[in-house]
């Protein structure tokens, strides 16, 4: 991503000293502060029309232009947004709007402005110096610094503290500034200072927080330390935090310039792209993902966000289809493995064996404990394959199919069967076959893909109820109970899940 201002310039080299720096062509762009950097570089990206945040998806009308004239206007902002929707990497992402290189002086500790020292140490070795002053530099990586609040975190860990034993070595008094050890916020001078979790961080420590990005000054340990440092401060938080761990203390609420809400991908499109994007996909050659498997996967996690037995507060974080993924391709990956396969084509039942994947990343309501994590799960599973199915199938006639299996015939496919067997097995269904057509698959397509898709065909059937399926005998009629006995089959005994719910809750 292209700076507003390169360092060097072609053929030229970097200045190594103060006067080297004040007569080069960028001495002025050296002088400015981060926020005005930040926002130079920015304007060139928009003139230039190339991408602000390369690899974030479904933010383009949003968040983006939200972040874009908060950095514009130079603010510092917070992303408040639930789990799993891209705030930290967004956060980092904002290096891209900062200098290649940028020159501090050599050996400072908060890297100071040659131009413009803060500390004592750098004043008086430029006063001492002049432009014989040594001069390093930093990269965009270097001047972003991260911290994820935790309540255990103190003023000396963000601000800094007195130090005996450099007051010791260079015989100072504890009063002077030269004994100070500088924390991370100073240490991120001219640079960007990201927390996450803020509201896990302690009130006094918020009060510091404000008081040093407001005023420039602070106590510590009864000495007033003034340090006007040059920072952009963007924060990171989860609305379920307010109530749930903390809350942003008012004052450093109303410092913060803009807060923006992130969301979750609001198509399928969007989440299939980013799930595609940061999912371990690749393998090595003969991995064949079908567009259906796709969809199904994501479909898992929309309709987990609008299940009411799972906890919209903790949300569904976008991790749940990506792990998903990766252990559905894992799974045919094994079947092939054993059954010396080429081609790895994951099918419908290979998410089943991505179950623990999803159950870790639910929190669930009452009604959901009730069902169990599992019911919960295996439920959502089949409602993505019924809209994916919907899609794909819903205007086929599949009564043909329903007959050869009312008529006695069943097919069990394990996870591990060979895609040639289970073909067999499934080539004696008849009318499946040409049904897979519907799919774009051709009866000339190799066996895993013909698999992949008449699979998905019956378990389509079954979330539709035109079908069964266990685990004993796999796919069959669909068995006529009376409502009665479908009652009878999903109460719970209340005294046994009152027994188990704490030993439940420690598992989740």
């Amino acid at each position: 991503m292209p700076a507003a201002h390169p360092l060097p310039r072609s053929g030229e080299t970097l200045p190594l000293t103060l006067g080297e720096l004040r007569n080069s062509h960028y001495a002025q762009v050296a002088n400015r502060s981060i926020k005005d950097e930040m926002r130079g570089n920015l304007i060139a990206l928009l003139k230039s029309g190339a991408t602000i945040f390369p690899g974030i998806v479904g933010y383009e009308d949003t968040v983006v232009p939200q972040i874009v004239n908060a950095v514009l206007s130079k603010q510092n902002f917070i992303l408040l947004g639930l789990r799993g929707q891209a705030k930290s990497r967004i956060l980092r992402a904002l290096t891209a709007l900062l200098d290649e290189r940028t020159p501090y002086v050599a050996g400072c500790e908060i890297r100071d402005n040659p131009f413009h020292p803060l500390c004592r140490r750098c004043r008086e070795l430029v006063s001492d110096r002049g432009d014989a002053t040594a001069i390093a530099y930093m990269t965009r990586e270097e001047r972003y610094v991260e911290k994820l609040a935790t309540p255990d975190v103190t003023v000396a860990d963000l601000i800094g503290d007195i130090d005996p034993i450099k007051a010791a070595r260079g015989g100072e008094n504890l009063a002077s500034e030269l004994t100070m050890h500088y924390g991370l916020l100073p240490r991120a001078n001219r640079g960007i200072f990201a927390i996450n979790e803020l509201p896990d961080l302690a009130g006094k420590i918020q009060v510091a927080l404000f008081n040093i990005m407001q005023e420039g000054d602070v106590q510590i340990k009864g000495y007033p330390v003034r340090l006007e440092l040059d920072v952009a401060l963007v924060f990171s938080a989860n609305p379920e935090d307010y109530t749930a761990r903390g809350k942003i203390v008012t004052p450093l609420k109303d410092r913060i310039g803009s807060e923006i809400r992130t969301h979750y991908p609001e198509t399928i499109e969007e989440g299939i792209a980013i799930t595609s994007q940061e999912a371990w996909e690749a393998r090595g050659p003969g991995i064949e993902i079908p567009s259906y498997m796709r969809e199904i996967v994501e479909l898992i996690a929309f309709s987990a966000r609008e299940d009411k037995k799972v906890d919209k507060r903790s949300g569904v974080s976008q991790r749940l289809p990506i792990s998903t993924m990766e252990l559905v391709i894992s799974n045919a990956e094994r079947r092939a493995l054993i059954n010396q396969e080429e081609v790895i084509v994951p099918r419908v039942s290979d998410i089943y064996a991505a179950l623990p994947g999803i159950t870790g990343k639910l929190e669930l309501e009452y009604e959901g404990e009730l069902k169990g994590a599992d019911t919960v799960v295996k439920d959502l599973i089949a409602t993505a394959v019924r809209k994916t199915y919907d899609k794909h199938f819903g205007d086929i006639d599949t009564q043909q199919i329903e007959m050869w299996f009312n008529l006695g015939g069943t097919v069990k496919l394990d996870d591990a069967i060979s895609a040639d067997a289970a073909l067999a097995e499934l080539s004696g269904i008849q009318g499946l076959m040409e049904k897979v057509s519907a799919l774009g698959l051709k009866l000339s397509d190799n066996s895993p893909v013909l698999v992949g898709g008449a699979e998905f065909l019956l378990e389509g059937m079954v979330a539709h109820r035109k079908l069964s399926r266990n685990e004993e005998r796999g796919f069959g009629a669909q068995e006529k109970q009376s409502r009665k006995q479908e009652t009878h089959k999903m109460e719970i005994d209340y005294e046994d899940w009152e027994r188990g719910r704490r030993s439940r809750r420690g598992y989740n």
